[in-house]
């Protein structure tokens, strides 16, 4: 698990190294389903703050390697080649560090269909919802049970 402290002391160089730190700055956010962020808008990059504390020193680097690069290739650039030698150069080494999943076990929402797949959610469902693993479009057949469960 990643120290914050040691994070915020990383990517305030990267960003004094890489970027005008007049302009940019950096943060911890609350994202849950995503690592890290850099918004063009305010020029601040960010950090999920509930998965930085799951990941390894070494994964939240690459994080912040990642966008870091995106701050200088400009929001135009995506991950395009631009980006790609950029990144590479700062030496993000290409591998994907977050696949995606949630902080799972913050979500206040825990769903059960009758085969019993989890599904989890950070907001109470407003609608009945059926399970996709269990089968393509809304059967009644495989309904998703929501309990709400207390998070520390």
């Amino acid at each position: 698990m990643a120290d914050l402290e040691r994070v915020t002391t990383w990517a305030d160089a990267l960003i004094r190294l890489h970027l005008d730190p007049a302009i940019w700055s950096f943060g911890f956010d609350h994202a849950r389903t995503r690592a890290g962020l850099c918004n063009f808008t305010d020029k601040r990059i960010s950090v999920s703050r509930h998965l930085a504390a799951k990941y390894e020193d070494d994964e939240v680097h690459q994080i912040l390697l990642h966008e870091v690069a995106h701050a200088i290739a400009g929001p135009r650039a995506g991950h395009g080649p631009t980006w790609k030698k950029i990144a590479y150069d700062l030496g993000y080494d290409g591998k994907r560090t977050h696949d995606g999943s949630a902080a799972n076990e913050l979500a206040p929402w825990l769903g059960t269909c009758p085969r019993g797949h989890h599904h989890y959610r950070f907001r109470q469902p407003k609608k009945v919802l059926s399970c996709g693993e269990c089968g393509r479009g809304f059967n009644r057949a495989n309904l998703i049970t929501w309990e709400h469960r207390e998070i520390g």
